[in-house]
């Protein structure tokens, strides 16, 4: 899995939003809003391949979490950025 070209994580308004660089990929009825520990995740693979085991090893060492609860925020994560279609 990997975040499609185009896609970029910025700060706005005080909230992490993923826009798009080009007003061809903009669809404005979606706004892709990301909490601190997504934003954290999506900051570490934004130029690399990345799959759910990898998000889990990040959130397990970064905010302590067991690994079962960090497996399912990584899987919950990977759906919705695929349903948000900013990941390839």
């Amino acid at each position: 899995m990997r975040i499609k070209k185009g896609f970029v994580l910025r700060r706005m308004c005080g909230e992490h939003v993923v826009t798009a660089d080009s007003l061809e990929q903009i669809n404005f009825n979606k706004l892709v809003t990301l909490n601190e520990s997504a934003a954290y995740l999506w900051q570490a693979v934004e130029d690399r391949d990345f799959s759910p085991e990898l998000l889990a090893g990040l959130l397990a060492e970064r905010y302590g979490i067991d690994h079962d609860r960090a497996s399912a925020d990584a899987v919950n994560i990977c759906e919705a950025w695929q349903k948000a279609g900013v990941t390839e």
